[in-house]
């Protein structure tokens, strides 16, 4: 069940050095929002926050609160490990482990508590088929994930994050390292997922974006520091936009 995702006052520092600050966004169950914008503008370090990756990265200090079905994800009695499942993340790069395709889906199911072996290959199968991999690769699933083509082994981490049953999946440029056709399929698979997950979409493609986005969330630099300076409806955004860095990034001017 996809569920509503907040950020409220949100900022993010490394070590007393701003990388985005005061970020007010909703992100509605079941919509896709593209965070766009300029290198260097902060929208990497935004979407770690959601999940708290940005823990992981010495020095990093973060301001204001992130909101799942309206409980503060980032209190201290929070279970970090629950909460990655919960709201899952897909990086640039395929990052499959290497290991075989079906221990791929295996082994983070075992890690989060599904015993039942039969539970979990009826869960790794559902993942794979809703990520079109199954017909593919189900004579082959003892093979190395390594194996597979980059277009391949990015669908396989949306499955393994799929397995999971998270609520929202955070994407970062899933599609930047992949060939146009690999790129094409997994960014019809990111649209497609549709109502069932609350998807966050990082991306420097402003096609893409208006492609597959419910909403936009423009972010650019000001004063030194990333700031979401504009969000609307896709079409709103590209065809409407209220601030002039938004106007001039979506027509080609600038960034």
């Amino acid at each position: 069940m996809s569920l509503r995702l907040e950020a409220v006052g949100l900022g993010l520092a490394y070590r007393g050095r701003a990388a985005f600050a005061g970020v007010d966004l909703a992100m509605e169950p079941g919509t896709l929002t593209a965070v766009v914008g300029p290198s260097g503008c902060g929208k990497t370090s935004f979407l770690a926050c959601l999940n708290r990756l940005d823990e992981l990265v010495p020095g990093a200090a973060v301001q204001g609160r992130v909101l799942l079905d309206g409980a503060d994800v980032r209190g201290p009695a929070v279970d970090v490990v629950g909460l990655r499942r919960r709201v899952g993340m897909i990086f640039q790069r395929p990052t499959p482990f290497p290991l075989s395709i079906r221990r791929n889906l295996d082994l983070p199911l075992r890690e989060h508590g599904v015993r039942d072996r039969a539970e979990r290959a009826a869960r790794a199968e559902a993942a794979l088929r809703d990520v079109g991999l199954w017909a593919e690769v189900k004579d082959r699933l003892d093979r190395p994930a390594l194996a597979l083509s980059g277009g391949q082994q990015q669908r396989l981490c949306i499955a393994r994050a799929l397995a999971l049953r998270p609520e929202v999946l955070l994407l970062d440029e899933p599609c930047s390292a992949l060939d146009p056709l690999a790129s094409g399929v997994v960014e019809d698979l990111v649209r497609d997922l549709g109502a069932r997950f609350t998807r966050v979409v990082v991306t420097h493609n402003l096609a893409q974006a208006r492609r597959i986005a419910d909403q936009v969330a423009v972010f650019w630099v000001r004063d030194g520091v990333g700031r979401l300076v504009e969000v609307g409806p896709t079409a709103a955004i590209f065809e409407d936009p209220q601030d002039p860095d938004t106007a001039a990034y979506v027509r080609g001017i600038r960034g």
